[in-house]
């Protein structure tokens, strides 16, 4: 498993590109982003190296810790991923390359597609010191043409991008983007009622072509949930100084709410289930909600069941707890 937080690399490169840079400026620009993507636009708001700078500040840290609890979730369910290649579409400053390279050690080979210029210039500063990020090709351009004219990868990765499309161009983009896919798929969205409905229609129009859902999902049938319950995950990150400032935050962490979905050629494992919130933990039973392999399931441990009890206990929000030879959970 790696860490939320962003690597400490990555965190000295940002501040020594933040020199000079007035934080009230930064302030300024992250807050009217964060306003024009409450307002459903798009990156194509950021267009100068400060305003990209700010974006990135405030919130790297976030798109990063979420893309990590995905992956650290997909590999708890297939430990032996060992891909080669990876294909990060909409890649901005290069965050879900970022995690990628410091989960998987297997990585040698970077593909980033973003259209917008002055994310891309950042991501290449950001990442030209790094052992093998530094190689990495980095295409300027709309995602679906880029798309078409890129090598398929062991490991194709979408955080954050579909939500700025509509219905059509979702659907066409899912088709491009599993059509590149080797071995897996991972997308990442915002833990919203909306972004869970995005990430529904994905895993059903993909299912319907052969994929199979790796994770969160312990099945590949239809999600048990209903409404207004949705599937969601939350990753709480530090925050630094600079990410104080810019946010112009007083808390000393975030929580990144997410949802994310990773769909597989072959499914990797079954015989798990997903805790779908954080459990409640009493002194005289533990209790938690799972997505199981047969559904929806509330599961009631008394303390007197000190294996089944200690196992929820320990349990967190978005884990896969798997079950042993005689039936239990772990």
């Amino acid at each position: 498993m790696i860490a939320p937080e962003l690597p400490i690399e990555l965190k000295r490169t940002l501040e020594r590109q933040l020199e000079g840079v007035s934080r009230n400026n930064a302030a300024a620009h992250a807050a009217r982003m964060s306003q024009t993507y409450r307002e459903g636009g798009t990156s194509a708001a950021i267009t100068t190296r400060e305003e990209a700078l700010a974006y990135a500040v405030a919130r790297m840290p976030a798109t990063y810790a979420a893309v990590s609890a995905a992956l650290n979730a997909y590999l708890a369910v297939d430990a032996g991923f060992a891909p080669r290649s990876l294909l990060d579409v909409g890649a901005g400053p290069g965050t879900a390359a970022w995690a990628s390279v410091t989960a998987l050690s297997s990585l040698d080979a970077f593909t980033l597609i973003d259209a917008n210029p002055a994310l891309r210039a950042l991501a290449l500063e950001l990442a030209s010191d790094h052992a093998r990020l530094a190689e990495m090709t980095y295409r300027h351009g709309a995602a679906r043409a880029l798309l078409a004219q890129s090598d398929p990868a062991d490991l194709v990765v979408a955080s954050y991008l579909i939500g700025e499309m509509n219905d059509a161009e979702q659907a066409s983009l899912g088709d491009a983007l599993w059509a590149k896919t080797l071995h897996t798929l991972l997308v990442v969205e915002p833990g919203t009622p909306a972004g869970y409905r995005r990430i529904l229609t994905l895993r059903d129009q993909l299912i319907g072509v052969g994929a199979h859902v790796a994770a969160p999902c312990p099945h590949d049938r239809a999600c048990p949930l209903t409404a207004p319950d949705w599937c969601h995950f939350s990753q709480r990150l530090p925050r630094s100084r600079a990410h104080l400032q810019v946010k112009s935050a007083e808390l000393p962490f975030e929580d990144e709410k997410f949802i994310y979905l990773a769909l597989a050629r072959r499914r990797p494992v079954a015989g798990f289930s997903r805790v779908l919130a954080p459990p409640e933990i009493g002194k005289a039973a533990a209790e938690a909600k799972l997505c199981t392999d047969h559904g929806l399931d509330v599961v009631l441990a008394p303390r007197r069941d000190k294996a089944a009890y200690r196992t929820l206990r320990k349990a967190r929000w978005g884990d896969a707890l798997f079950k042993t030879g005689d039936g239990s959970a772990e």
